[in-house]
């Protein structure tokens, strides 16, 4: 196993996060899914700078993005954003593509039951059969009921799993969300076996691994015994204050306005955040590996 992080929770340069990355013992990066941003030689130059390696890319779910949809245009256009998030990955050498199905923050069917697990299971079959041919590993990844009313926790992935029938189709465990919906993560760990493919880092609260109440050593331990050797990718995104005497909410985001794309500051905000400030997230990102590290040496 080795330490990885994600670059959505904290939109800049690509080379601030490597940097960062590398000086705090982090081994990859699992790019969130604009391959519009990404060139694919200058971010292969860009690793090998700082001896990092892309370890998976996540597909960013917002706007119309979303396999559930009632609009036939939505879903292909969702399938071919994913496809493109496969490229990205096939074209950095990652191994793994984790995937939402649908649109972040989306909690009502737009149609029925049937009609949305059968357009979602076709997609993700369409998927996971292109990528396949590019030799990338489709991670499905359950959200809590907070933020998606589809795939919500780990029995349900596997269902799907099994009805899109691809071989190269698995989980993303994220025990952030899954120790909200799971009745024991350490038991839902263990029933996904060696279909765990990804592994994202947060704690019960989504602050930092080290911040919260979740074990990580026994987290860890399981991991091993299911035979999971890859990353673990750091997702901490905090709460921020904002109360009338919340001064710590002014240590924690940038000054607005944000230089940042619509579409992207509006995920942020939907995850109960904003532009989180460079050495706010620092910390979080240091404390996850001073949490992380010994325990995968």
């Amino acid at each position: 196993m080795h330490l990885s992080t994600h670059t959505w929770m904290r939109p800049e340069p690509l080379e601030v996060t490597l940097k960062r990355a590398a000086s705090l013992g982090y081994s990859s990066i699992e790019l969130a899914g604009e391959p519009s941003r990404y060139n694919i030689s200058e971010t292969q130059a860009l690793l090998k700078k700082y001896n990092l390696s892309c370890w998976a890319t996540v597909t960013i779910m917002y706007g119309s993005r979303d396999l559930s949809a009632v609009d036939p245009t939505h879903r292909a256009d969702t399938i071919n954003y994913m496809k493109s998030v496969v490229d990205l990955a096939a074209g950095l050498g990652a191994k793994t593509t984790t995937v939402v199905p649908c649109t972040v923050g989306k909690l009502q069917p737009a149609a029925s039951a049937p009609e949305e697990w059968g357009w979602v299971v076709q997609g993700v079959r369409e998927v996971a059969q292109y990528a396949l041919e590019k030799g990338v590993r489709i991670a499905i990844e359950p959200l809590n009921r907070f933020e998606t009313y589809i795939i919500t926790n780990t029995s349900q992935a596997l269902k799907l799993i099994e009805e899109a029938n691809v071989p190269n189709l698995g989980v993303a465990f994220d025990p952030f969300h899954l120790n909200i919906e799971e009745p024991d993560l350490i038991a839902a760990l263990r029933k996904c076996g060696n279909k765990v493919y990804d592994v994202h880092l947060g704690e019960n609260n989504r602050l930092s691994p080290g911040d919260g109440s979740l074990d990580w050593a026994l987290f860890v331990q399981t991991l091993r015994e299911i035979g999971y050797d890859g990353g673990l990718a750091h997702e901490a995104m905090p709460p921020i204050d904002r109360s009338s005497n919340g001064e710590f909410g002014l240590k924690q985001l940038e000054a607005e306005p944000w230089d940042v794309d619509e579409g992207t500051l509006q995920f942020l905000k939907d995850h109960a955040s904003g532009v989180l400030r460079d050495d706010y997230y620092t910390a979080m990102v240091a404390r996850t590996a001073e949490t992380i590290l010994p325990l995968i040496k």
